[in-house]
C-alpha cells in the first residue's frame, strides 16, 4: 500500500523556475507520480510522449499543446492526456499546475 501524501497548500510545494520546471514530487511511484510544478513567464516544456496523466492549472496562464492540438491553460483548467500522447507547456505568465500520472512509463525506443 502507498503511503498517504499531503499538501496543506500547494503554494508551499511549487517553485517557480525557467526555463524549465523544477517540480515537487509528492508520490513517486512505478504505476503513479504526483507533482506540483511551476514555469516563470515564456518558461516552457517541450514536446514528449508521456503516459496517461491528468493535469490542472493551479495559477496562472499558458498554452498546452497535447497531440498537435493547442489548448488555453489557465487557472482551472483540467487536461485528461491519453497514454503515449505528446504533450508540452509554455507559460504566458507565472504558471503552476498539478500533474498526476498513472500506468507505467513509456518504453523509450531502443
Amino acid at each position: 500500500m502507498t503511503d498517504p501524501a499531503f499538501a496543506s497548500d500547494w503554494r508551499d510545494l511549487v517553485r517557480y523556475s525557467g526555463p524549465g520546471p523544477t517540480p515537487s514530487v509528492l508520490v513517486d511511484e512505478p504505476d503513479l507520480r504526483v507533482l506540483v510544478a511551476g514555469l516563470e513567464p515564456g518558461g516552457r516544456i517541450p514536446p514528449h510522449a508521456e503516459r496517461r496523466a491528468v493535469y490542472h492549472a493551479l495559477e496562472g496562464e499558458g498554452v498546452m499543446r497535447l497531440d498537435g492540438a493547442e489548448l488555453p491553460f489557465r487557472a482551472g483548467a483540467i487536461v485528461v492526456a491519453p497514454d503515449g500522447a505528446t504533450r508540452g507547456f509554455e507559460a504566458v505568465t507565472r504558471l503552476a499546475f498539478l500533474a498526476v500520472r498513472v500506468g507505467p512509463e513509456p518504453e523509450s525506443a531502443a
